[in-house]
């Protein structure tokens, strides 16, 4: 599937985005681990959300789709059912990783597998706490790589220092505390988002945080609750940076999550000169959200780093569009954890925005990035990966003629719609 962007004056209007891919997986989770009926609104009907709720079906647990709205029949922390066929979590590394957790303190066999770009990523970051917790473990290159074959069981408590800041491999082990034999505890390096801690809270879980620490207590009664599913500002993004490199813009995207652990993009934006009004509209189970008003803005260089990175992993790519459109040099470092996502995004982003003309240095953990060269349209490719295809499809907006994206059904993965809102939104020529 082929998308093809031309060059606008702005963005201008009211939109809004698909609900937070983080809170949506989570919902559908910890809905299923819950005794009752739950009910999730604004549920982002991506392909990696919509995995994770086949793979619940596949365990004994009844949802109902009625389109933006799941109704889960909770089935309780030990009523899941031992899937009579594999598990497919398709593109979805949270799918895959956050069920690892959950299944491995079921009193039965699993497996999970995956689509080829999935089976290529790590999983031994989530299957070696799991081993250490007693659950067995088989996969491919000794646990490394899907699929994965696990035997679950009784757990015992564990104190896990990560290896890397990932909100996947914490999330993993704290689900899987929740059917250990005591309270276990979590150390990251550095904050990462922080769903599973906040959504564990809103269904009742006992769980205590204390600076980068988090201790899970054992056997909680979860409790079934609604959830509204905030607008993700991961997805928001695009539309930010879009805003902010077109003329003429001036857009409001409402209703969007603002969890500090996800903000780290606006903070990086503010620096390099833009334009965005926050304006606070409440908190949905435990998830604050705002309206975001961006107009046009003169951007400059800027260094990202160290603490930010894991409060925006998912938005360098479309950061570095904003950076190609800035005055000045930005340094991107400390984001090797890219080069093992859907593709290895630092080199795929270096190697597309050069298409367009732009001049980015690759270096072992990031990019540099000289802002201010002069554009235009190309024939791109996402590389199967939805994040590549919607930054390339920002800096469309802003680069002389038609720019061609192939791979872009990739984006169903997070934004379905995504071509239909950025459409909506457009002033033409």
């Amino acid at each position: 599937m082929e998308l093809r962007i031309s060059r606008t004056s702005g963005l201008v209007g009211t939109i809004e985005v698909p609900g937070d891919k983080s809170i949506s997986h989570r919902a559908v989770m910890l809905g299923a681990l819950a005794r009752g009926r739950t009910r999730v609104s604004n549920f982002l009907r991506s392909a990696d959300c919509l995995s994770t709720a086949a793979c619940f079906g596949k365990l004994g647990v009844s949802i109902e789709d009625r389109g933006s709205e799941l109704i889960i029949e909770g089935q309780g922390l030990h009523g899941l059912k031992e899937p009579s066929d594999v598990l497919d979590a398709g593109n979805s590394g949270t799918t895959m990783r956050l069920m690892a957790g959950i299944l491995a303190g079921q009193n039965f066999y699993s497996c999970m597998t995956g689509d080829a770009s999935l089976r290529s990523r790590p999983m031994s970051r989530v299957t070696r706490p799991l081993s250490l917790m007693g659950a067995t473990i088989l996969g491919r290159a000794d646990g490394a790589l899907a699929p994965l074959a696990i035997r679950g069981g009784r757990l015992k408590s564990i104190i896990y220092p990560l290896p890397v800041a990932s909100a996947q491999v914490k999330s993993a082990v704290l689900l899987a505390a929740l059917f250990a034999d005591g309270p276990s505890k979590v150390v990251e390096p550095k904050p990462s988002r922080d769903h599973t801690e906040r959504m564990l809270e809103y269904f009742g879980a006992s769980l205590e945080r204390r600076g980068n620490e988090i201790t899970v207590y054992p056997e909680p009664n979860l409790a079934a609750r609604d959830v509204s599913v905030p607008g993700d500002i991961s997805s928001a993004a695009f539309f930010i940076v879009g805003a902010l490199i077109t003329p003429e813009s001036d857009l409001t995207i409402r209703n969007v999550g603002v969890n500090p652990t996800r903000t780290g993009i606006l903070d990086v934006l503010r620096a390099m000169g833009a334009q965005i009004d926050v304006t606070d509209t409440g908190v949905m189970n435990g998830e604050p959200t705002a309206d975001l008003r961006v107009r046009s803005s003169r951007l400059g260089g800027t260094e990202i780093g160290g603490s930010l990175i894991p409060r925006l992993i998912d938005e360098i790519p479309v950061l570095a569009v904003a950076a190609v459109f800035a005055e000045g040099r930005t340094v991107i470092r400390d984001a090797a954890e890219l080069k093992v996502k859907e593709s290895d995004r630092l080199s795929t982003t270096a190697g597309e925005l050069r298409r367009f003309g732009a001049s980015i240095t690759e270096t072992p953990d990031g990019l540099i990035i000289e802002g201010g060269a002069p554009l235009s349209a190309t024939l791109c490719s996402s590389h199967g990966d939805h994040r590549i295809a919607m930054a390339l499809a920002v800096a469309g907006l802003a680069s002389p003629g038609e720019t061609v994206i192939g791979g872009a059904g990739a984006i169903s993965v997070s934004f379905p719609g995504f071509a239909d809102v950025l459409n909506s939104a457009r002033l033409q020529y």
